[in-house]
């Protein structure tokens, strides 16, 4: 098993952002992505938290995607950045719940299923570039934790906007989409987009022979 790295958490965010522009992003391999997180009470401070949290979001634009979590960027604090303008067509929408998110920081999120109801679509991760699978996960979920501003988040999601917050709660437990995934939908990204544009996976199903919820 890697070393940990028992530098100050301080310090370790300083150095990730004296060199500026996008974080590099940590790739699945890296046990920063499965050794779970700390919960975030000051470690950074005020001030640094603001720009870890700033280098946060302009790093989730330019890669681009729709969350990232501290880990994605080498960083085991239970913090974690969403923001999706849902730039897809009205069916798609429709289909997946795919509704335009504000930008929000996730401070020590917790998520629980909101009634057993689940939704399974195509996924991908930015710390698993090239790949997408199709993943089941709850319809509804109420999410609990604080702001950057530590204010209390408590607050019901639904639909894709549930997915996303899923998602980056998971990388805060050591957790990638992948564990969730069914082993038989793995595929490129380019055959995502050639084979299986469709709103939902049931055609992807049907072909490489897996079952949906």
């Amino acid at each position: 098993m890697a070393p940990r790295d028992d530098t100050p958490l301080a310090e370790r965010v300083e150095e990730l952002l004296a060199a500026g522009g996008p974080l590099p992003i940590v790739a699945a391999g890296r046990p920063v992505l499965r050794r779970g997180t700390e919960p975030y009470d000051g470690q950074l401070g005020p001030a640094l938290l603001a720009r870890f949290v700033e280098a946060l979001r302009a790093t989730m634009h330019a890669a681009p995607g729709v969350g990232l979590a501290a880990p994605q960027v080498g960083i085991p604090l239970r913090i974690a950045v969403i923001e999706d303008p849902a730039p897809v067509p009205p069916e798609v929408a429709a289909a997946r719940g795919r509704v335009p998110q504000p930008f929000r920081v996730l401070v020590n999120p917790v998520y629980e299923p909101v009634g057993t109801a689940r939704d399974a679509f195509f996924e991908g991760c930015l710390s698993v570039p090239g790949w997408q699978a199709v993943v089941a996960r709850h319809a509804e979920v109420r999410l609990r934790g604080e702001d950057e501003r530590g204010r209390p988040l408590d607050e019901v999601f639904t639909g894709w906007p549930a997915r996303i917050v899923q998602h980056e709660t998971d990388h805060l437990d050591g957790t990638l989409y992948l564990d969730r995934a069914e082993p038989r939908s793995l595929s490129t990204n380019e055959a995502v987009a050639s084979l299986w544009p469709h709103p939902t996976p049931h055609p992807a199903a049907e072909a490489l022979g897996f079952r949906l919820p």
